[in-house]
């Protein structure tokens, strides 16, 4: 019982709160997220101090990574992170998703957060074509399309996108033509997240015919569509003043992790108290928690002096998300009373779900 109080801090935790019955056997302890043979595997480790990896797979080296993390085995979480990024790169390429959730669910795992992003950044493509494409989360998809490192034309995208949209909803018939209004508006609201990042003016006239035609009712009739069909029509016209392929999105970049664009296009209206957004931001990502750390030292540290700031946060084990924005500078200000300034200007919100824009 010494080296197991030793090595797991969850297991210390739990041996030095548990009781002895008179027995002098100690008391039950339930793992129920933790399979029995995963638990004989860590338990090999706790004792001996190694653990090779040669005669399992690569599913349960997954399993004894996360076991790992609930018994707070760090070494053991390091080991393991290095010896998939090292050896098995090309299964957590084509299984990208599943290793993109588990990284993102436990915060332990930074060097898988770490690859996953770098996997993100410099090789797109490898996402689109992973296995179980379609249950990658829509911010995640939106990172991949804005991405200057996709290396794809519009017409991939775009058959990606609507593969995307169509699997989240199984039973929307593959034909266009077989929709019902309700099936058009069930993708329109799918796919709406991405439409501002897919560049329909590099099509052909053919491939624009030929593959956004027929899904012409999930775009935004008054603001893109009619601007499409007059530019195909004739390609020397210029694009619609307001839509908002041209002027809402183009100094939008951030890299999504809670949000979506439709969340930031609000938000920019609430600033300047506007219905139509008339003035186009470029956001900045200044701290993130995950990656910075969550101390109010590190966020002063990083955010005073700087005025014009938006603060997000995600509720845990919840969708909900509240934020706030603050048109003056931060400031550290006195330790104990901090410092205290007036605006008008400022507000917060919360929204219920990362997926639905209420509020």
């Amino acid at each position: 019982m010494v080296i197991l109080h030793y090595r797991s801090t969850y297991l210390r935790r739990i041996l030095s709160t548990n009781k002895k019955e008179n027995n002098e056997t100690l008391m039950h302890i339930k793992l129920p997220n933790i399979l029995p043979e995963i638990f004989q595997i860590i338990l090999r480790y706790i004792y001996c101090g190694k653990l090779s990896l040669k005669e399992y797979d690569i599913s349960d080296i997954i399993k004894i990574l996360v076991a790992g993390n609930e018994l707070g085995l760090q070494e053991l979480i390091a080991y393991l992170q290095s010896f998939l990024i090292e050896t098995k790169a090309n299964w957590m390429e084509q299984n990208f998703n599943l290793i993109y959730q588990i990284s993102f669910e436990n915060v332990s795992f930074l060097e898988l957060q770490k690859y996953c992003n770098n996997l993100v950044t410099k090789k797109p493509d490898k996402i689109l074509k992973s296995q179980n494409f379609s249950s990658i989360p829509g911010k995640l998809l939106v990172s991949v399309i804005q991405s200057e490192n996709l290396q794809m034309n519009v017409t991939q995208i775009w058959e990606h996108v609507l593969k995307w949209g169509l699997a989240q909803n199984p039973e929307l018939p593959s034909d266009p033509t077989n929709f019902s209004k309700e099936d058009f508006k069930a993708l329109k609201n799918n796919i709406r997240q991405f439409i501002p990042f897919i560049k329909f003016r590099d099509l052909t006239t053919q491939e624009f015919s030929d593959k956004v035609l027929p899904y012409r009712k999930i775009l935004p009739k008054e603001l893109l569509y009619d601007d499409l069909l007059k530019y195909f029509l004739n390609p020397d016209s210029q694009p619609i003043k307001n839509s908002k392929l041209y002027t809402t999105t183009k100094e939008i970049n951030i890299d999504f992790k809670i949000i979506t664009i439709q969340h930031i296009e609000l938000i920019s209206k609430w600033i300047d108290r506007l219905d139509d957004i008339k003035n186009a931001y470029k956001f900045n990502l200044l701290l993130r928690g995950s990656r910075d750390a969550f101390a109010s030292k590190k966020f002063h540290e990083i955010c005073d002096n700087r005025s014009h700031t938006i603060t997000i946060i995600k509720v845990k084990d919840n969708n909900e998300i509240l934020g706030g924005y603050n048109p003056i500078a931060w400031e550290s200000g006195d330790a104990l009373y901090g410092t205290f300034k007036s605006t008008k200007d400022s507000f917060i919100f919360s929204f219920k779900d990362n997926n639905e824009i209420e509020y």
